[in-house]
């Protein structure tokens, strides 16, 4: 009977070496010794189960007491590996989090090694919503309808006829990749027979035709929070597509697209409206009601108000999606001048011109003042 080698001997670390330590080791280990990296390799293979035994051991503090006092005799119900699934079902969590949507890092560098070995998730949805300008502003809840892909209930996915089962494709022998070695560089690829499945199906489903899949339309209801901004995303979690059983369903995210309004704009949470009003309107003063995304409101416009001066009536903006409070609206003030006048207008306007003159405002008299000096500055 063979004689176990020592876990610290195996990892290649200190008796006294700390978790970080083991855990780095370990990486390196199963990283260089994995049987996807080295493939038909039984010492590799070998390596890699005595490797992930040693970490399991030595990880958990409990464990790794037991052997330091004991030996192999304290930790002689540790349960080993049998196969390579198992050690990645096991450690999967110490190699982290890929770059290329939530794989680990094994994925990341010698793929996923055949079907059914990484945890696996149906793909998700993308619709968009349009909503008019004033919806926004409040909860609303709309219906739609989507076509998508769901596992064949006749086939239960597997699209193979009842009675068959699927085939390990011969091409990439089962494994879901191919292995292409170039020099010092190992490229590994889908396999183009059974786009990466690891099988193929030789008696094909009548009703699904082999895909494992049918297309079945669906409604569904979506809740739209009050304030949300054109681009945003609303995510309805498993409502998106599963075409195995028992595998969980992605997700639907709908993009809200908003409808332009012809009196009202955005600005962030705030409505902005622009208002023309007279030249008498602007220069006495008024009270009006104006539009808003709630009804209409009452807006005072003081005596003297210029051309382009904002107004805000508060609170009748749009809810903030991030928090309790509302925008304002923005009354945007155009004076309109009018361009043509009746004999009585034109008439009443000349005696106030010449008011005007007689009573020049502040503004205007620090304009001519100023321009006098520059003129004489320049003669």
């Amino acid at each position: 009977m063979s004689q176990k080698r020592d876990y610290y001997e195996i990892l290649g670390v200190a008796k006294n070496a700390s978790t970080e330590e083991i855990k780095s080791s370990y990486r390196k280990l199963a990283l260089k010794y994995h049987p996807d990296k080295n493939p038909g390799d039984k010492e590799a293979e070998g390596k890699f189960k005595e490797a992930a035994e040693a970490y399991e051991v030595l990880s958990d503090t409990e464990k790794r007491e037991r052997y330091d006092r004991f030996g192999h005799s304290g930790v002689s119900g540790n349960r080993g590996f049998s196969n390579v699934d198992d050690i990645f079902s096991a450690f999967s969590d110490i190699f982290g989090e890929g770059t290329r949507g939530g794989g680990s890092i094994f994925e990341e560098l010698f793929g996923t090694f055949g079907r059914g070995r990484a945890s696996r998730r149906g793909s998700h949805l993308h619709c968009t919503i349009s909503l008019d300008f004033i919806e926004a502003a409040k909860p609303v809840e709309k219906t739609i309808h989507i076509q998508r892909r769901e596992a064949c209930n006749e086939c239960r996915g597997s699209g193979c006829a009842k009675g068959s089962t699927r085939k390990a494709c011969s091409t990439c022998k089962g494994r879901g990749v191919i292995q292409q070695i170039q020099g010092f560089f190992s490229l590994q690829t889908t396999c183009p027979a059974c786009r990466g499945q690891a099988s193929i199906v030789e008696n094909p489903c009548k009703e699904c035709s082999g895909k494992g899949h049918i297309y079945k339309d669906r409604e569904i209801s979506v809740k739209i929070p009050a304030g949300v901004e054109e681009g945003m995303q609303v995510r309805i979690p498993g409502e998106g597509e599963a075409l195995e059983p028992g595998v969980p369903k992605g997700d639907l995210y709908c993009e809200i697209k908003i409808k332009p309004h012809p009196l009202f704009s955005r600005l962030e949470d705030d409505v902005v409206y622009p208002l023309p009003i007279t030249f008498s309107q602007a220069t006495l003063g008024d009270k009006i009601e104006v539009p808003t995304l709630y009804g209409t409101a009452k807006l005072t416009i003081p005596a003297g108000t210029q051309n382009g001066e904002i107004l805000k009536i508060r609170d009748m903006g749009f809810p903030s999606i991030r928090g309790r409070n509302k925008g304002d609206q923005r009354v945007q003030i155009v004076i309109e001048v009018p361009k043509k006048l009746t004999k009585e207008q034109r008439s009443l306007l000349e005696k106030f011109a010449k008011m005007e003159e007689e009573n020049i405002t502040p503004m205007r008299k620090e304009f001519l003042e100023k321009a006098a000096i520059l003129s004489k500055e320049k003669k």
